[in-house]
């Protein structure tokens, strides 16, 4: 029973490994999965939903000119409170809206920790390697990895709330290029969503693994962000940290 457990553990890491090293998700797999059964999956599992943007061609459906996140952002200015796992209410949105993607506010029952491609994959090989408890985790754009935890910012002592400005700022994300900790008063894409230039953002593990503790990846992902950095000595480090 052992070596046979060993050799499934090890041939589905390889499938896995080949699904990276290819820059993909399991992208086939999403083509045969009706998108609002997704979205349900991703609120059954305690993720927050509101509708988000979507992609027209190049541009967002926003109509702002010269959106800084097309088909990344919010419809609603009101996207904290309207944000919820409510099945009816998401059904209603996805049906109404057929073409808009879905955020998922971070900092009410998840955080995100969110690092380039190159270190996520490093990095996700390292933890399930270990056996380490690794939860969801999505590829959003080919270039950054998702990985979706359990929430440090809403302990029961305010001042010991974790609010990240780089993290209340979504729109900065450009400038930073390591590891950023979505936080309470941020949010990010929920797959299945669009991006421009025929982008998308998939699960490579779905909303089904329970999320960990945070702080169980950070070490990790942070050493993988350092080496992936290279020679940069400019790099601060400190700035993915929630303040």
């Amino acid at each position: 029973m052992g070596a046979e457990h060993g050799d499934s553990a090890r041939s589905g890491l390889g499938r896995f490994t080949r699904w990276l090293r290819s820059g993909r998700g399991p992208k086939e797999s999403l083509t045969d999965v009706d998108r609002e059964s997704l979205l349900l999956a991703a609120a059954a599992a305690g993720l927050p939903l509101a509708p988000a943007a979507h992609p027209v061609d190049y541009r967002c459906s926003c109509n702002r000119i010269g959106c800084p996140t097309p088909g990344r952002h919010p419809v609603s200015f009101a996207w904290q409170t309207q944000s919820t796992t409510d099945r009816g209410q998401i059904e209603r949105w996805a049906r109404h809206q057929p073409q808009a993607n879905f955020i998922t506010a971070t900092g009410m029952v998840h955080d995100v920790l969110d690092v380039p491609v190159e270190a996520g994959r490093e990095a996700l090989e390292r933890l399930l390697s270990a056996g380490v408890d690794v939860g969801p985790v999505a590829l959003s754009g080919g270039d950054r990895m998702l990985f979706f935890t359990a929430t440090r910012g809403t302990p029961e002592d305010e001042d010991e709330w974790w609010p990240c400005e780089l993290d209340c700022h979504p729109e900065t994300m450009d400038e930073h290029p390591g590891m950023r900790w979505h936080c309470r008063g941020s949010y990010v894409l929920v797959p299945p969503a669009r991006l421009p230039g025929d982008r998308t953002v998939d699960w490579l593990r779905g909303p089904e693994h329970p999320l960990p503790d945070p702080l169980t990846l950070l070490e990790p992902l942070t050493d993988a962000c350092a080496r992936h950095a290279g020679a940069d000595q400019d790099y601060d480090y400190e700035s993915a940290w929630p303040r």
